[in-house]
């Protein structure tokens, strides 16, 4: 017989199995439609009317067009597309249900259509709006907050392809009431995660993972090295931070969402002309084309870590409806590829994994989340003590700065 404790979590483990599956169902049909979107307004459309897609006049229209097109979704459709990324955090409150078909199509258009950010954070959001409205209906005597915990774990896991980064979310989030003991705790979670894990991984590969020089053994020098690249990232992170909430005012005086989001795409345009299609898109894909490439020089590098940082700042202050950890990733791998052009004594696999820890620190002020996000895209075991002690100064630097969001009394 199984003792009370475990009768417990295996209360949660089916409903936890159903929502880790839907979670990681809803995040594949999107990117699945916003790629056959992707390739009819980037490829099919321009080889039709026989203009060149990468060319600036092309870029400029098609992100206008694009901010236009979200403006009118989140303007007509019901609860105007949920609430703005820009002010909420990662996991927040419920979403109605009636916004979230607006959400989703707000999301699709802007994903196909080449803004700076990425699906984590809607997709978010709208598993767990099903998730607590559905499951509070179904299991009336389970909370809200059990339904979004689950959908957020399970959201996490089909995200990143592994429940390792909800086991290190929830570790911390969970660990409040020590008459529980925390795996316990994280049991309900953890199944729903691994189970959005194994769903994406059937379906969808998202490939974080760069070809790097394997780094050797760890030296004394290299700590300090990682240590000064993670206080560079952070202080470039720490000027969107900044310009975020004052742009978010900005543009909001114009009021009307066709308005600040066609300005925005106009914008994001222009950005993306002067940066070119790699500085495009959520920037998984493109990070890859960074890393692959042979021809990009320090100044290439330093110029599509500006702009994407610049062009993310933009997206996210102007309302589209879009996650931040994704493109500030790319900008990490940027960054980190132009530091090693410019100091080749340090590795590049320093000097990318400890610029995505410190901007990744920077977005969510979660250090485990960070770590992971390094870990992921430089997969080298010998990497992972020099990150660790490297995380201690940057947290030390961000203790007590404002987050990344804009301020809630703008609109």
């Amino acid at each position: 017989m199984l003792h009370p404790r475990a009768r417990t979590m295996l209360l949660l483990a089916i409903p936890a199995l159903i929502i880790g599956v839907a979670s990681s169902l809803v995040l594949i049909v999107v990117m699945k439609v916003a790629s056959v979107l992707q390739a009819m307004l980037w490829t099919a459309l321009p080889t039709k009317l026989g203009v060149n897609a990468d060319s600036p006049a092309w870029i400029v229209v098609m992100l206008t067009l694009t901010g236009i097109a979200v403006g009118l979704v989140i303007r007509f459709s019901p609860g105007h597309a949920g609430p703005d990324p820009a002010q909420e955090p990662l996991i927040g409150a419920p979403v109605p249900p009636s916004a979230l078909p607006g959400l989703l199509i707000a999301l699709i258009i802007g994903l196909a259509g080449g803004v700076s950010l990425g699906p984590e954070h809607p997709i978010m959001a709208v598993n767990i709006g099903l998730a607590v409205f559905l499951g509070s209906r179904i299991l009336p005597r389970v909370g809200a907050l059990d339904w979004t915990i689950l959908a957020s774990a399970g959201t996490i896991g089909a995200l990143f392809g592994t429940p390792v980064a909800a086991a290190l979310i929830f570790s911390q989030t969970l660990s409040g009431n020590n008459d529980v003991p925390l795996w316990d705790k994280l049991f309900a979670p953890l199944m729903a995660a691994a189970a959005g894990a194994l769903t994406t991984s059937l379906f969808f590969h998202p490939h974080f993972s760069l070809t790097l020089p394997h780094y050797g053994q760890m030296q004394i020098a290299d700590i300090f090295s990682g240590a000064i690249v993670v206080a560079i990232a952070i202080a470039l992170g720490m000027v969107a931070v900044w310009c975020l909430p004052r742009l978010h005012r900005l543009m909001h005086k114009l009021k009307h969402p066709v308005l600040v989001l066609g300005a925005g795409g106009l914008i994001l345009g222009i950005l993306g002309a002067i940066g070119g299609t790699v500085t495009l898109f959520k920037g998984l894909d493109e990070m890859q084309q960074l890393a692959f490439s042979q021809v990009f020089s320090v100044s290439d590098y330093l110029l599509f870590a500006v702009i994407k940082l610049a062009a993310l700042v933009v997206a996210a202050a102007c309302g589209f409806r879009g996650g931040r950890i994704f493109p500030v990733v790319f900008v990490g791998v940027a960054l980190g590829l132009m530091l090693h052009e410019h100091v080749d004594a340090v590795p590049a696999a320093i000097t990318v994994s400890c610029s995505i820890l410190g901007l990744v620190l920077v977005v969510t002020r979660d250090a485990w989340l960070s770590l992971f996000m390094a870990a992921v895209v430089v997969p080298d075991s010998t990497l992972f003590p020099l990150l660790c002690i490297v995380m201690l100064p940057a947290w030390l630097l961000l203790a007590g700065k404002p987050m990344m969001m804009a301020w809630r009394n703008d609109k």
